[in-house]
Formats: C-alpha cells, structure tokens, sequence
C-alpha cells in the first residue's frame, strides 16, 4: 500500500515539474514574441521616417524645381507637420535664400558699389521703364507751365501714362540739366539750363527710380552747379548714372537687384563732339560727364560690368537732333556695345523718335525722343522692358504726345499711327499694333 502511494507521489511530483517548465518556456516564448514585435514596429516608424526626411528638399537648394505630383512635402498621401519649438510653438520651413542674399545683407557692401534692392510687381520678373529728356528750368516754358497748375506734375502727365511710370519696378529717364542755386550759363551757348534744388523731389513725384547725367546740358552752369547737382540728387536718395567726382565715379554702372535678377545700368554721352567740349568729360582727376565720342572706355566698361551681372542696359545720348534717322556714329557705335555685352541699349538727344533695330541680336531704341521737355507738338514714347532670369522677355513701345507742356499717352487712330510711322522707320524690327517690338 506505501509503495503504491509512493509511486503515485513520485509520478505527480514528475507531472508538476515537467508542467511548470513547459508553462515557463511558453511565458518566455510569448515574452520574446511581444519584443520582436514591438521592435519591428519601432524599425518600421524610423524607416518611414527617414523616407519623409529624404524627400524634403535641402535647405541649401535654391529654387530647385519640384517634380510632378509634389505639391506638398513627404511621401505621397502622407501628411508631414512642420518642426515644434520648445514650448509648444509650430516653426515654418525657411524659403531658401536667393543668389544675391549676401549682398542684400551686407548695406555697407551695397552703399560702396552702388546697388540697389527693388520689389517687384510679379515674381521673377523685373519691369523697367524708359523715357527720353525732361526740363524742370522755371524760365522754360514746360516748367513755368508746371509751376502754374495747381497739382504740378500730375496735371504734367496724363493719368494713365504716369500710371504706366509708376508701375514700372524701375523708371529711368534722362536729367538734362544741373540743379543748383549757383554758377553762371555756359559762355556762347545758345541754351543753358538749370533747375532750383527743391525741383529734384519731382523725380520722386514723377516715380524715377534713376537718373542719366550723360548728357551735353548737365555741365550748363559750371563746375560749382554740376557738383550741386550730384550731392543734391545723393541728398534726395536718387540714383545717377553717367558722372562723377572723377572718370572712375562717372563710369561706375548703377545695379538693381530684383526678382533674384541683378541688373546693371551704363550711361555715356558721345554729345559735343568736339576736342574740348562745353560739357567737361570727367578724368583721372577731375569731374564730369562719361564721354564716349572715343567709345574705347565705354566698351571696356561694358565688358567688365557684364561680367557682374544678369542683364546690362546702356543708356546713351548720341545722334542729330531732329531727324529720326541715325548718324554714322550711332550706326558705328551701336555694333560695337552690343558685341562688348550690352543686352539692350536706349538713346536718346535727338529731341525726336529714331528707329528700333536689332543689332547683332540686341534691341536698340536709338531715340525715345523729348518727355517732358518744351511746349512743342512731338510724338514720344515710353519704352517697356520685361527682364526675366533667361533675359528680356518682352519690349514694348508705348506711343505717347508732347503738346501743349503736357504729355499724354495714346490711344486708338492716334496710337495706331505713331506706331505705324516707327515701322516704316524701323525696317530691322517688327512692331506689332500694341507696340510690342520683336526682331524682324
């Protein structure tokens, strides 16, 4: 009987043993099941996470295009939230810097070598607007009028002209004449011109952005009246291009960058052609105009100045007055400042419209003619360029009426016939009825 209970004693003692290790090997199997799991899963949200991280673009690209289909950041469908700042806060992703950040940073850098930063009206594009010779001489009658009406400049220009202007990311016209309260007319010329310092805020009025100085009447009143003119423009924040202290300063391009678009402007007179004109040329050592009648120095600048930048303007006075056909030194010249690097070129001294041609694959508007200038009835123009970061987009002529010491922009029959009148002038360029200028 004891060795029956014994027996029995041993087999259960066996059966709890053999019992316990089986449920002991499932808890750790079960165990080690539940790790491999969690950590499977742990592996899968870092490699998603990693495949988010590789599809947002780099802080360092700029402007890099995105593909088809990649309007948002992240993996196709999956939903990507931007960075938390300690205390709860959602950062934005910083838009990488254009090319020009770092001398947009730097104002001392940009103050030293004359650049500029616009707004733009539509990004990526840059527009600027040109128009020819303006007068502010009170003894004039363009002026005596202005000073007359009750809102002055604005009563000057027709509404939708000076909207035209004003629109612009960047208007340029040509100053002909000092400001200054001092100096005396230029001996044995016929006319001499100069405006009183508090005339210069009508730049301002009128929406320039940038002034020409190369030109034959900046010099009317002397040395004393044309160094006034330079500190008094420098005083009003006006941008001068074509003068200077000495020939390194009135060579000196003024640049603007905008739209990531940097653009330089060049202006040069090739007016008087004589050895020792009226208009003192600057040197080495003295000031004056930028002469180009020996255009070796123009041509060297533009050269050196296209390398600095995206889209290089010359703005040139030259030519006869009053005839719409270019002389040989326009026809000389224009070739050789094309080739040098400019992208396009504007004149303007005639006092009257020239031809538009294509020359060596650059536009030339070889005279916007008078602006704002006398009280005589002449055609005129403003001259649109559109620049992108491939080059110039769009040239527009915008046919425009000096009458009466007004100038008012064109429309119907009238804008159709100026516009007629430069395409039987201008036979190396086509110009369609909206004025919008394309090689021929």
């Amino acid at each position: 009987m004891k060795r029956r209970k014994r027996k029995k004693h041993i087999v259960n003692t066996v059966f709890a043993f053999w019992a316990t290790l089986i449920l002991v090997l499932l808890t750790g199997m079960t165990a080690l099941l539940i790790y491999y799991i969690k950590a499977g899963e742990e592996k899968e949200t870092v490699s998603l996470q990693e495949r988010v991280e590789q599809t947002r673009p780099s802080s360092s690209n700029h402007g890099s295009p995105q593909g088809e289909g990649q309007e948002g950041q992240g993996l196709p469908g999956l939903k990507t939230e931007a960075a938390a700042e300690p205390g709860g806060e959602t950062q934005e992703p910083e838009e990488p810097p254009g090319k020009y950040a770092d001398i947009l940073a730097d104002s001392q850098y940009m103050a030293e070598n004359n650049i500029y930063a616009k707004e733009t009206a539509e990004e990526g594009k840059v527009t600027i607007a040109f128009a020819g010779d303006i007068l502010f001489d009170p003894g004039y009658s363009i002026m005596s009028k202005m000073l007359q009406r009750a809102n002055g400049i604005y009563d000057s220009i027709s509404e939708d002209l000076m909207s035209e202007m004003n629109g612009a990311d960047i208007f340029m016209v040509n100053n002909e004449f000092p400001y200054s309260d001092r100096g005396a007319p230029t001996e044995g010329k016929q006319f001499t011109f100069r405006a009183k310092p508090e005339y210069a805020q009508i730049l301002h009025d009128m929406g320039a952005d940038i002034v020409s100085l190369a030109n034959n009447h900046a010099y009317d009143y002397g040395l004393d009246a044309f160094l006034d003119t330079m500190e008094i423009l420098q005083g009003i924040g006006m941008p001068y291009v074509g003068a200077g202290n000495n020939l390194a300063e009135a060579s000196a391009p003024v640049y603007f960058i905008a739209g990531d678009i940097k653009i330089g402007i060049v202006s040069a007179t090739q007016i008087e052609r004589l050895d020792n004109p009226d208009t003192k040329g600057a040197t080495d050592t003295s000031p004056g105009v930028f002469r180009c009648w020996n255009p070796d120095k123009l041509l060297q600048v533009v050269r050196e100045v296209r390398q600095e930048c995206d889209f290089l303007i010359v703005y040139i006075h030259w030519g006869t007055e009053s005839t719409d056909v270019p002389d040989w030194a326009q026809l000389d010249q224009a070739p050789k400042i094309a080739d040098a690097g400019a992208d396009l070129i504007i004149g303007d001294h005639s006092h009257c419209l020239q031809p538009i041609q294509y020359v060596n694959g650059v536009p030339v508007v070889y005279s916007l003619g008078n602006f704002l200038f006398n009280s005589r009835q002449l055609d005129t123009c403003l001259v649109k360029a559109v620049i992108n970061e491939d080059g110039l987009e769009s040239l527009q002529f915008i046919p425009a009426l000096q009458k009466n010491c007004t100038t008012t922009m064109l429309h119907g029959e009238e804008k159709a016939r100026v516009i007629s009148y430069m395409r039987s002038i201008s036979p190396k360029a086509s110009i369609d009825d909206e004025g919008y200028v394309t090689a021929p």
